[in-house]
Order: C-alpha cells, then structure tokens, then sequence
C-alpha cells in the first residue's frame, strides 16, 4: 500500500467515526494535492455550504464521502513524489566573535521530513536557520541546494524562514494573502479558492478579516504559515512556532506540519525549532540538539546508547533513593529541583525500575524515559 492509499484509508476511518475537522482538513490537503481548479472550487462549495450547515451531521457526511472519492479517483492517477535531498550541510561553521561560534554541523534535509533543532536559548538554532535560508553567509563549510535556482531572491522563494517574532502589516489578513497569492504565480481564478481553501486548513477561516493587531500571537504564526504556504517553498525553516501556544494548540499545529511534510505529491521539508522537547520528538524525523554550538543528532547518538535514563518526580529524599535504587546497580541519580534523573546500565528496563518503587512504596508524579530523547542532552 503506498503513502497515499495509507492516507486515503486513515482519512476514510476518520470519517466512520465522524471526526469532522480531522477529515476537512485532510480532503483540503488532497484537494491542494489535485493542483486543478476544478477541485479547488468543488471543495471551496463545500466549505461555504459548511459555513452554515455545521449541524447538519447527516448530509456533511455525505458530502464529504462524495467529495473524498472522487478526490481519490483523480490522485489515484497522478505519480507519487519520491523523497529526495534538497539541502546538503557540510562542516558548516558560523563565527560571530570569540565568545560564540555555531558548528560544525553536518545535515542533510530531505522533503516529506521534519527536523526538530532543540537547545537552550542562545546555543545557535536561531543562527542556523538563517543560515540553512541565505540570510547569514557561513564562516566555514558549505550548504548545498538541491535544486535549480536564478538567483539569491529565487532561492530565498524557495526557502521560506519564518522568524520568532513577525514583521507589522497593514490591511486585513485576507487582503495581503490575496497580494502575495497574486505575486507568486497563480492565475486570477484560483487566487481567491487556493486562499479560503489555505486558510480553513490552518484554521484561519473566521479571521479573514482580521487586522494585524486583531490576531493573537499563535494567528499570526498561523497568518505567516499561510503566506509563506502560496509561495510553494521547498523547505519551511520556522523559528519557535510552538512558542505562546497551549499544549492542545502545539499537538494541533504539529500534526499540521506533519500532514503539510508528508504529502504524497508535493512532499516538502521542515525545519522548525522549539524549546518543547518531547511534543517536537514525537513529530519529528531527526532531532538535532545544539549547545554552544554544537551538534549532537538524536538518531545518531541513540546508536551509542548503553544506559537507561530515567526522569521522575518523587517526594523522597535523594538519599533513601539511592539506597533503593542499589538493588538495579544505580550508576547515578542528579536532581533539579523536585524532579530526578537517574541513570541505570543497560540492561535495566521501565518495568523494572516501577516494580522497585512499587515494591518500596515509593510516590511518584511524573515519570518518563529518557534514554532515547535530547532531554539527556540538557543533563549531561
């Protein structure tokens, strides 16, 4: 079964069990995928008819079923995208002064995949996007781009960078989108489809009219997706995009990213960095973590693995912790604050460890392994 008829059967079980706004979604990423006005109006019809039939459960779901087989029956011709190379880093350093240099970092960026960089502030994620998009020219090594490109202004098309904090527009939302889709080469019939159809996927729909100072922080993040999604990049480099998002809003606009990377006819790359640790693993292809500097890639280094690292809260004193933990050959137990990390060899597992606090009546709150996430990385 390839990608897209994986795609296809996840989005047909969302629809047995009526999980509306997960289907929308995705029929618009197919309808996107079609690359045909004809789709593009036939699914924009539909989105103004859900305008003001959102409780009508029984024909919706109808229409959508009509909607996601016929979809099917056009992409079912069209030739799945292939995962390819469009960024090659090669022993890339980037030197500001003596007290700090980024490098050197070795990556190689693939469409269809989302890269996680981790770190503390001021370690050099934000210095290496500028890099990866030609804002900041290296110091030492090279980046290489993997496709045809006219100049400096072409490539910087091609690799969209959205930085933490947005430049002020003027006008409503929608208006600038119309600008920058007239800009960027669509015809004048699909300008206004490909827009409603951009913005109801990033859940912009009832902002269209919006100002600028009329959108909270995490809508303007979204905004910016949205402009930068018509200009049909090659990679998304995007700074801190979790940042002012609650927790449902980070697992929403990743799932985003993940479906946007993963299409089966134009797979694109993502590069995003984030100080949400666990939420960017789950989403992410590799993960690379940056301290002062430099590069530990979390794929990589999981190869040289040889203990388990155990995070937890408890209320028990580090000492009695020690003496129960003797029994698995504790190698160490660090503490900050109220939470643990205790390092065990190898051959110790999860079970184990919860059978000795369970056997020890010890309370805990929180507990996570750690073994095979950057969040190590912050210990070491």
């Amino acid at each position: 079964m390839n990608v897209f008829e994986k795609q296809f059967k996840e989005i047909k079980e969302l629809l047995q069990f009526e999980d509306f706004n997960a289907v929308v979604k995705r029929i618009i990423d197919f309808t996107l995928d079609t690359e045909d006005i004809i789709f593009y109006k036939k699914t924009t019809a539909f989105l103004n008819w859900l305008d003001t039939n959102e409780n009508n459960l029984t024909e919706k779901k109808i229409k959508l079923e009509t909607l996601l087989l016929e979809l099917h029956s056009f992409l079912s011709l069209k030739n799945i995208s292939e995962h390819q190379t469009i960024i090659t880093v090669h022993n890339l350093k980037k030197r500001y002064n003596s007290s700090f240099s980024l490098g050197p970092i070795q990556l190689e960026i693939k469409t269809g995949e989302i890269i996680g960089l981790v770190g503390e502030n001021g370690n050099g994620k934000t210095t290496l996007l500028r890099s990866l998009c030609g804002e900041l020219t290296p110091t030492e090594g090279s980046i290489k781009y993997h496709f045809d490109y006219d100049d400096l202004y072409d490539l910087r098309t091609k690799l969209v960078y959205i930085p933490q904090r947005t430049e002020t527009w003027r006008g409503s939302m929608y208006e600038n989108l119309e600008f920058t889709a007239s800009c960027y080469g669509y015809l004048p019939e699909e300008n206004n489809v490909v827009i409603d159809l951009i913005i109801t996927r990033l859940g912009l729909r009832k902002f269209r009219n919006h100002n600028w100072s009329g959108l909270s922080s995490g809508y303007k993040m979204r905004f910016e997706l949205a402009r930068m999604l018509l200009r049909r990049p090659k990679i998304l480099l995007i700074d801190e995009p979790l940042a002012n998002l609650d927790i449902l809003a980070q697992q929403t606009i990743l799932d985003d990213f993940r479906n946007i990377a993963n299409s089966p006819f134009r797979p694109i790359a993502i590069v995003l960095s984030s100080q949400q640790l666990y939420e960017v693993e789950k989403t992410s292809n590799q993960v690379v973590f940056l301290k002062q500097g430099f590069q530990k890639n979390l794929n990589t280094e999981n190869n040289n693995i040889k203990n388990c690292i155990i995070e937890f809260e408890s209320p028990t004193s580090i000492s009695d912790l020690k003496t129960i933990f003797n029994s698995l050959s504790i190698i160490s137990l660090e503490q900050n604050g109220g939470t643990y990390i205790a390092t065990f060899p190898e051959n110790i597992t999860i079970n184990e460890f919860m059978k000795t606090l369970i056997h020890h009546h010890v309370s805990i709150s929180y507990m996570r392994n750690i073994s095979n996430s950057t969040r190590r990385f912050f210990v070491n």
